[in-house]
């Protein structure tokens, strides 16, 4: 579904650009949920501002496709209408802007891409309501500004309740744990894994095993100095949790 190969990525322009991906190649099939985790400064932020199209990073080289399509080429709210989404590591805060308002346009927007047909008023309303409640998030919120006033655990739900409104077909979750108690977690990780399905794929970016322990990943990678330096199944990630990453860097050399 996603396939990435020999991608190349710098951020920031001139003399003061610098590579952050090099060489990077990874593959998840349909349905699968893949984990990427590694030390801070591999990449791995980069990779999702890559693939959704973050003005500052450059693509030098390789590509990139989902469902067969050259991601790389689109605008990104194009990307968002062909499925792919982004679960920010720091979601922004949007003044003047009510959470419903912002999500029911986004909606419309991605529909109309499609050709299809926007979603009523009531339509919206109800689904919104069931979501909320899935997430333990008070109705009220979704009539705030959004991320406005929000703790840091509100804004990682909210970022779910906009992802399973949109039902994105390729999601990236970037770091969607950090800050999170271990009740925000299980709420967070109900919402995603609602959401598995075999006509959808996940890259869930992590530094920690606990969420892993709630989403459970088909595949782990491990990435470093921009690539993906080491492949396994869900006991990698137990393995870096107990070990720390300089076993697997080392048998990377």
């Amino acid at each position: 579904m996603l396939k990435i190969e020999n991608l190349t990525a710098t951020v920031g322009e001139g003399e003061d650009a610098k590579t952050i991906l090099n060489g990077l190649s990874l593959a998840v099939p349909t349905g699968e949920v893949h984990a990427i985790m590694g030390p801070n400064g591999a990449g791995k932020s980069t990779l999702s501002y890559v693939l959704t199209g973050r003005e500052g990073y450059t693509v030098t080289g390789g590509t990139a496709t989902l469902n067969g399509e050259d991601v790389l080429a689109l605008a990104p709210e194009a990307r968002a209408a062909a499925g792919l989404f982004l679960s920010f590591q720091y979601p922004v805060e949007i003044p003047g802007v009510p959470v419903m308002t912002f999500v029911r346009t986004a909606m419309n927007a991605q529909r109309k891409t499609r050709g299809e047909t926007e979603i009523s008023a009531p339509d919206f309303i109800k689904k919104s309501r069931e979501i909320a409640k899935v997430l333990s998030l008070d109705p009220e919120m979704l009539k705030r500004p959004v991320n406005v006033g929000f703790s840091g655990g509100e804004k990682k739900r909210l970022e779910i309740y906009q992802m399973m409104m949109l039902e994105p077909r390729f999601m990236v979750l970037d770091e969607t744990d950090s800050g999170l108690d271990i009740d925000a977690l299980r709420t967070v990780a109900e919402g995603v894994n609602a959401l598995r399905a075999p006509d959808r794929g996940m890259l869930v970016i992590t530094h920690y095993q606990r969420l892993l322990d709630y989403i459970k990943p088909d595949k782990v990678h491990v990435l470093a100095k921009g690539r993906i330096i080491k492949t396994g199944g869900p006991e990698l990630a137990h393995r870096l949790e107990a070990e720390g990453y300089d076993g697997v860097l080392a048998e990377a050399v």
